[in-house]
């Protein structure tokens, strides 16, 4: 599995690494049952998803994580902090959904409204 380094080019901040799931069953994995996490998940949608074709769930999770919603254009559309066996629909619909190790929103200063980018890094 390949992955980038997500940057936000509005606050010229670095986000982190992510893993990249295009495929359906690498989406509908996720991170569930991981026990740690080296680097965040990029979920890459279809781009027919509407707000609720959006929505995640935390089933299965064993930690917390920060998510940032982003459309197809990069740019953040609602992000969230969020406990094990929660669910969230996101304010708009997102074509990325990345889940992150919480506190990565704040430390990145991301915000919604704000330009991400994926640098690749391995292939």
């Amino acid at each position: 599995m390949k992955y980038v380094l997500i940057v936000n080019k509005s606050r010229g901040t670095q986000v982190g690494y992510a893993d990249v799931a295009a495929t359906f069953m690498s989406r509908f994995m996720g991170l569930m049952f991981r026990k740690e996490l080296p680097r965040g998940l990029i979920l890459k949608l279809p781009n027919t998803r509407s707000r609720r074709g959006s929505a995640i769930h935390m089933f299965f999770m064993r930690m917390p994580l920060d998510i940032v919603f982003a459309d197809s254009s990069m740019r953040v559309v609602d992000t969230v902090s969020i406990d094990p066996w929660k669910t969230y629909t996101p304010k708009a619909a997102a074509q990325y959904v990345i889940e992150l190790e919480k506190g990565t929103i704040a430390a990145s200063e991301t915000q919604i409204g704000d330009e991400l980018d994926f640098t690749c890094e391995h292939a």
